[in-house]
């Protein structure tokens, strides 16, 4: 399907501010410190045609034998944990820099809508400080993990206890809680305070929807640009709060290929709204560079038109 604008050359947009995540860290030391990977799963990117992850889950953690969980039973009984409960325990004693060796030995995993996904170890040696603190000590149902990445091969079954799913390296990772995530997005100036929590309601109940996109693994090129705007652009929030005042319902969420795909891979996010009475349907889109392992914006929130 084609698209249609009122301006039909596209300006460049700088990337968005993002919003309740701090930018990519580059650790010092560039060697994977995580024992989760073998050597050859290492993922060489000379040799294959790059397949990125930008995907929004859960982290979990598994032991990948009875060995580790023996030695991991072992630091705990070495660590003060009285009152705490077993989820608070697990984060004190992987906490402890002379317990690192175990998170490199554990096996890190992302969870989609409850599903097991990928199987993650950091390119850099820093980076597995971030798997650490992704098992909270007092988990919420509205935790989220988004992790940025590259997809590699299947885990062998020794890996992850016999959980055998693709492995992402990641880049970056970051966890956040939904619900701060939400009161974190800066109110729009045409918004009035005293509307505030209509747009905090409408803000939640997009990311919802973009979260529970049909298998939104965050691998395909549509998926990795929804995502990334559910987190980096705060526009499509305050777009959902403006067409809710004009009574018109969110009716549909989807990405697809842009025509000005070339060498460059550039999605276009469309965003639809009905209105309740009139069943009129007004459609806004962005359009998002997805070719490289970060995405970024090309062009702002603008009418989408069918043709």
């Amino acid at each position: 399907m084609s698209e249609v604008e009122k301006n039909e050359a596209p300006t460049a947009a700088p990337p968005e501010k993002i919003v309740n995540m701090g930018p990519p860290q580059t650790p010092e030391g560039g060697d994977n410190d995580c024992g989760c990977a073998t050597e050859s799963a290492t993922i060489d990117a000379g040799k294959h045609v790059p397949n990125y992850i930008y995907a929004l889950g859960r982290v979990v953690a598994r032991f990948p034998s009875a060995g580790v969980e023996k030695e991991f039973a072992r630091a705990a009984g070495m660590t003060v944990t009285t009152g705490l409960t077993d989820r608070e325990t697990f984060h004190a004693v992987l906490s402890k820099p002379e317990n690192r060796y175990l998170a490199r030995k554990i096996c890190w995993a992302l969870t989609i809508e409850g599903l097991p996904a990928y199987v993650l170890f950091p390119r850099h040696r820093g980076d597995l400080e971030a798997l650490v603190e992704a098992i909270r000590p007092v988990p919420k149902p509205v935790d989220v993990d988004v992790i940025i990445g590259e997809k590699g091969p299947i885990a062998p079954p020794e890996m992850c206890g016999g959980l055998q799913l693709p492995m992402v390296a990641f880049d970056h990772a970051v966890s956040f809680d939904r619900d701060s995530m939400i009161k974190s997005i800066p109110r729009p100036e045409s918004i009035p305070e005293k509307d505030d929590p209509k747009f905090r309601s409408a803000a939640g109940e997009l990311f919802d929807r973009i979260m529970q996109v049909a298998d939104n693994m965050g691998e395909t090129d549509e998926h990795r640009a929804l995502n990334y705007l559910a987190v980096r652009y705060p526009a499509i929030y305050a777009k959902a709060a403006e067409e809710f005042g004009r009574n018109f319902s969110l009716t549909g969420v989807v990405a697809r290929q842009s025509r000005l795909s070339g060498s460059r891979k550039i999605v276009s996010a469309i965003f639809s709204y009905t209105h309740r009475e009139t069943d009129v349907t007004e459609k806004h889109f962005v359009r998002v560079d997805t070719t490289e392992v970060f995405p970024f914006m090309v062009t702002k929130m603008a009418p989408y038109y069918d043709r």
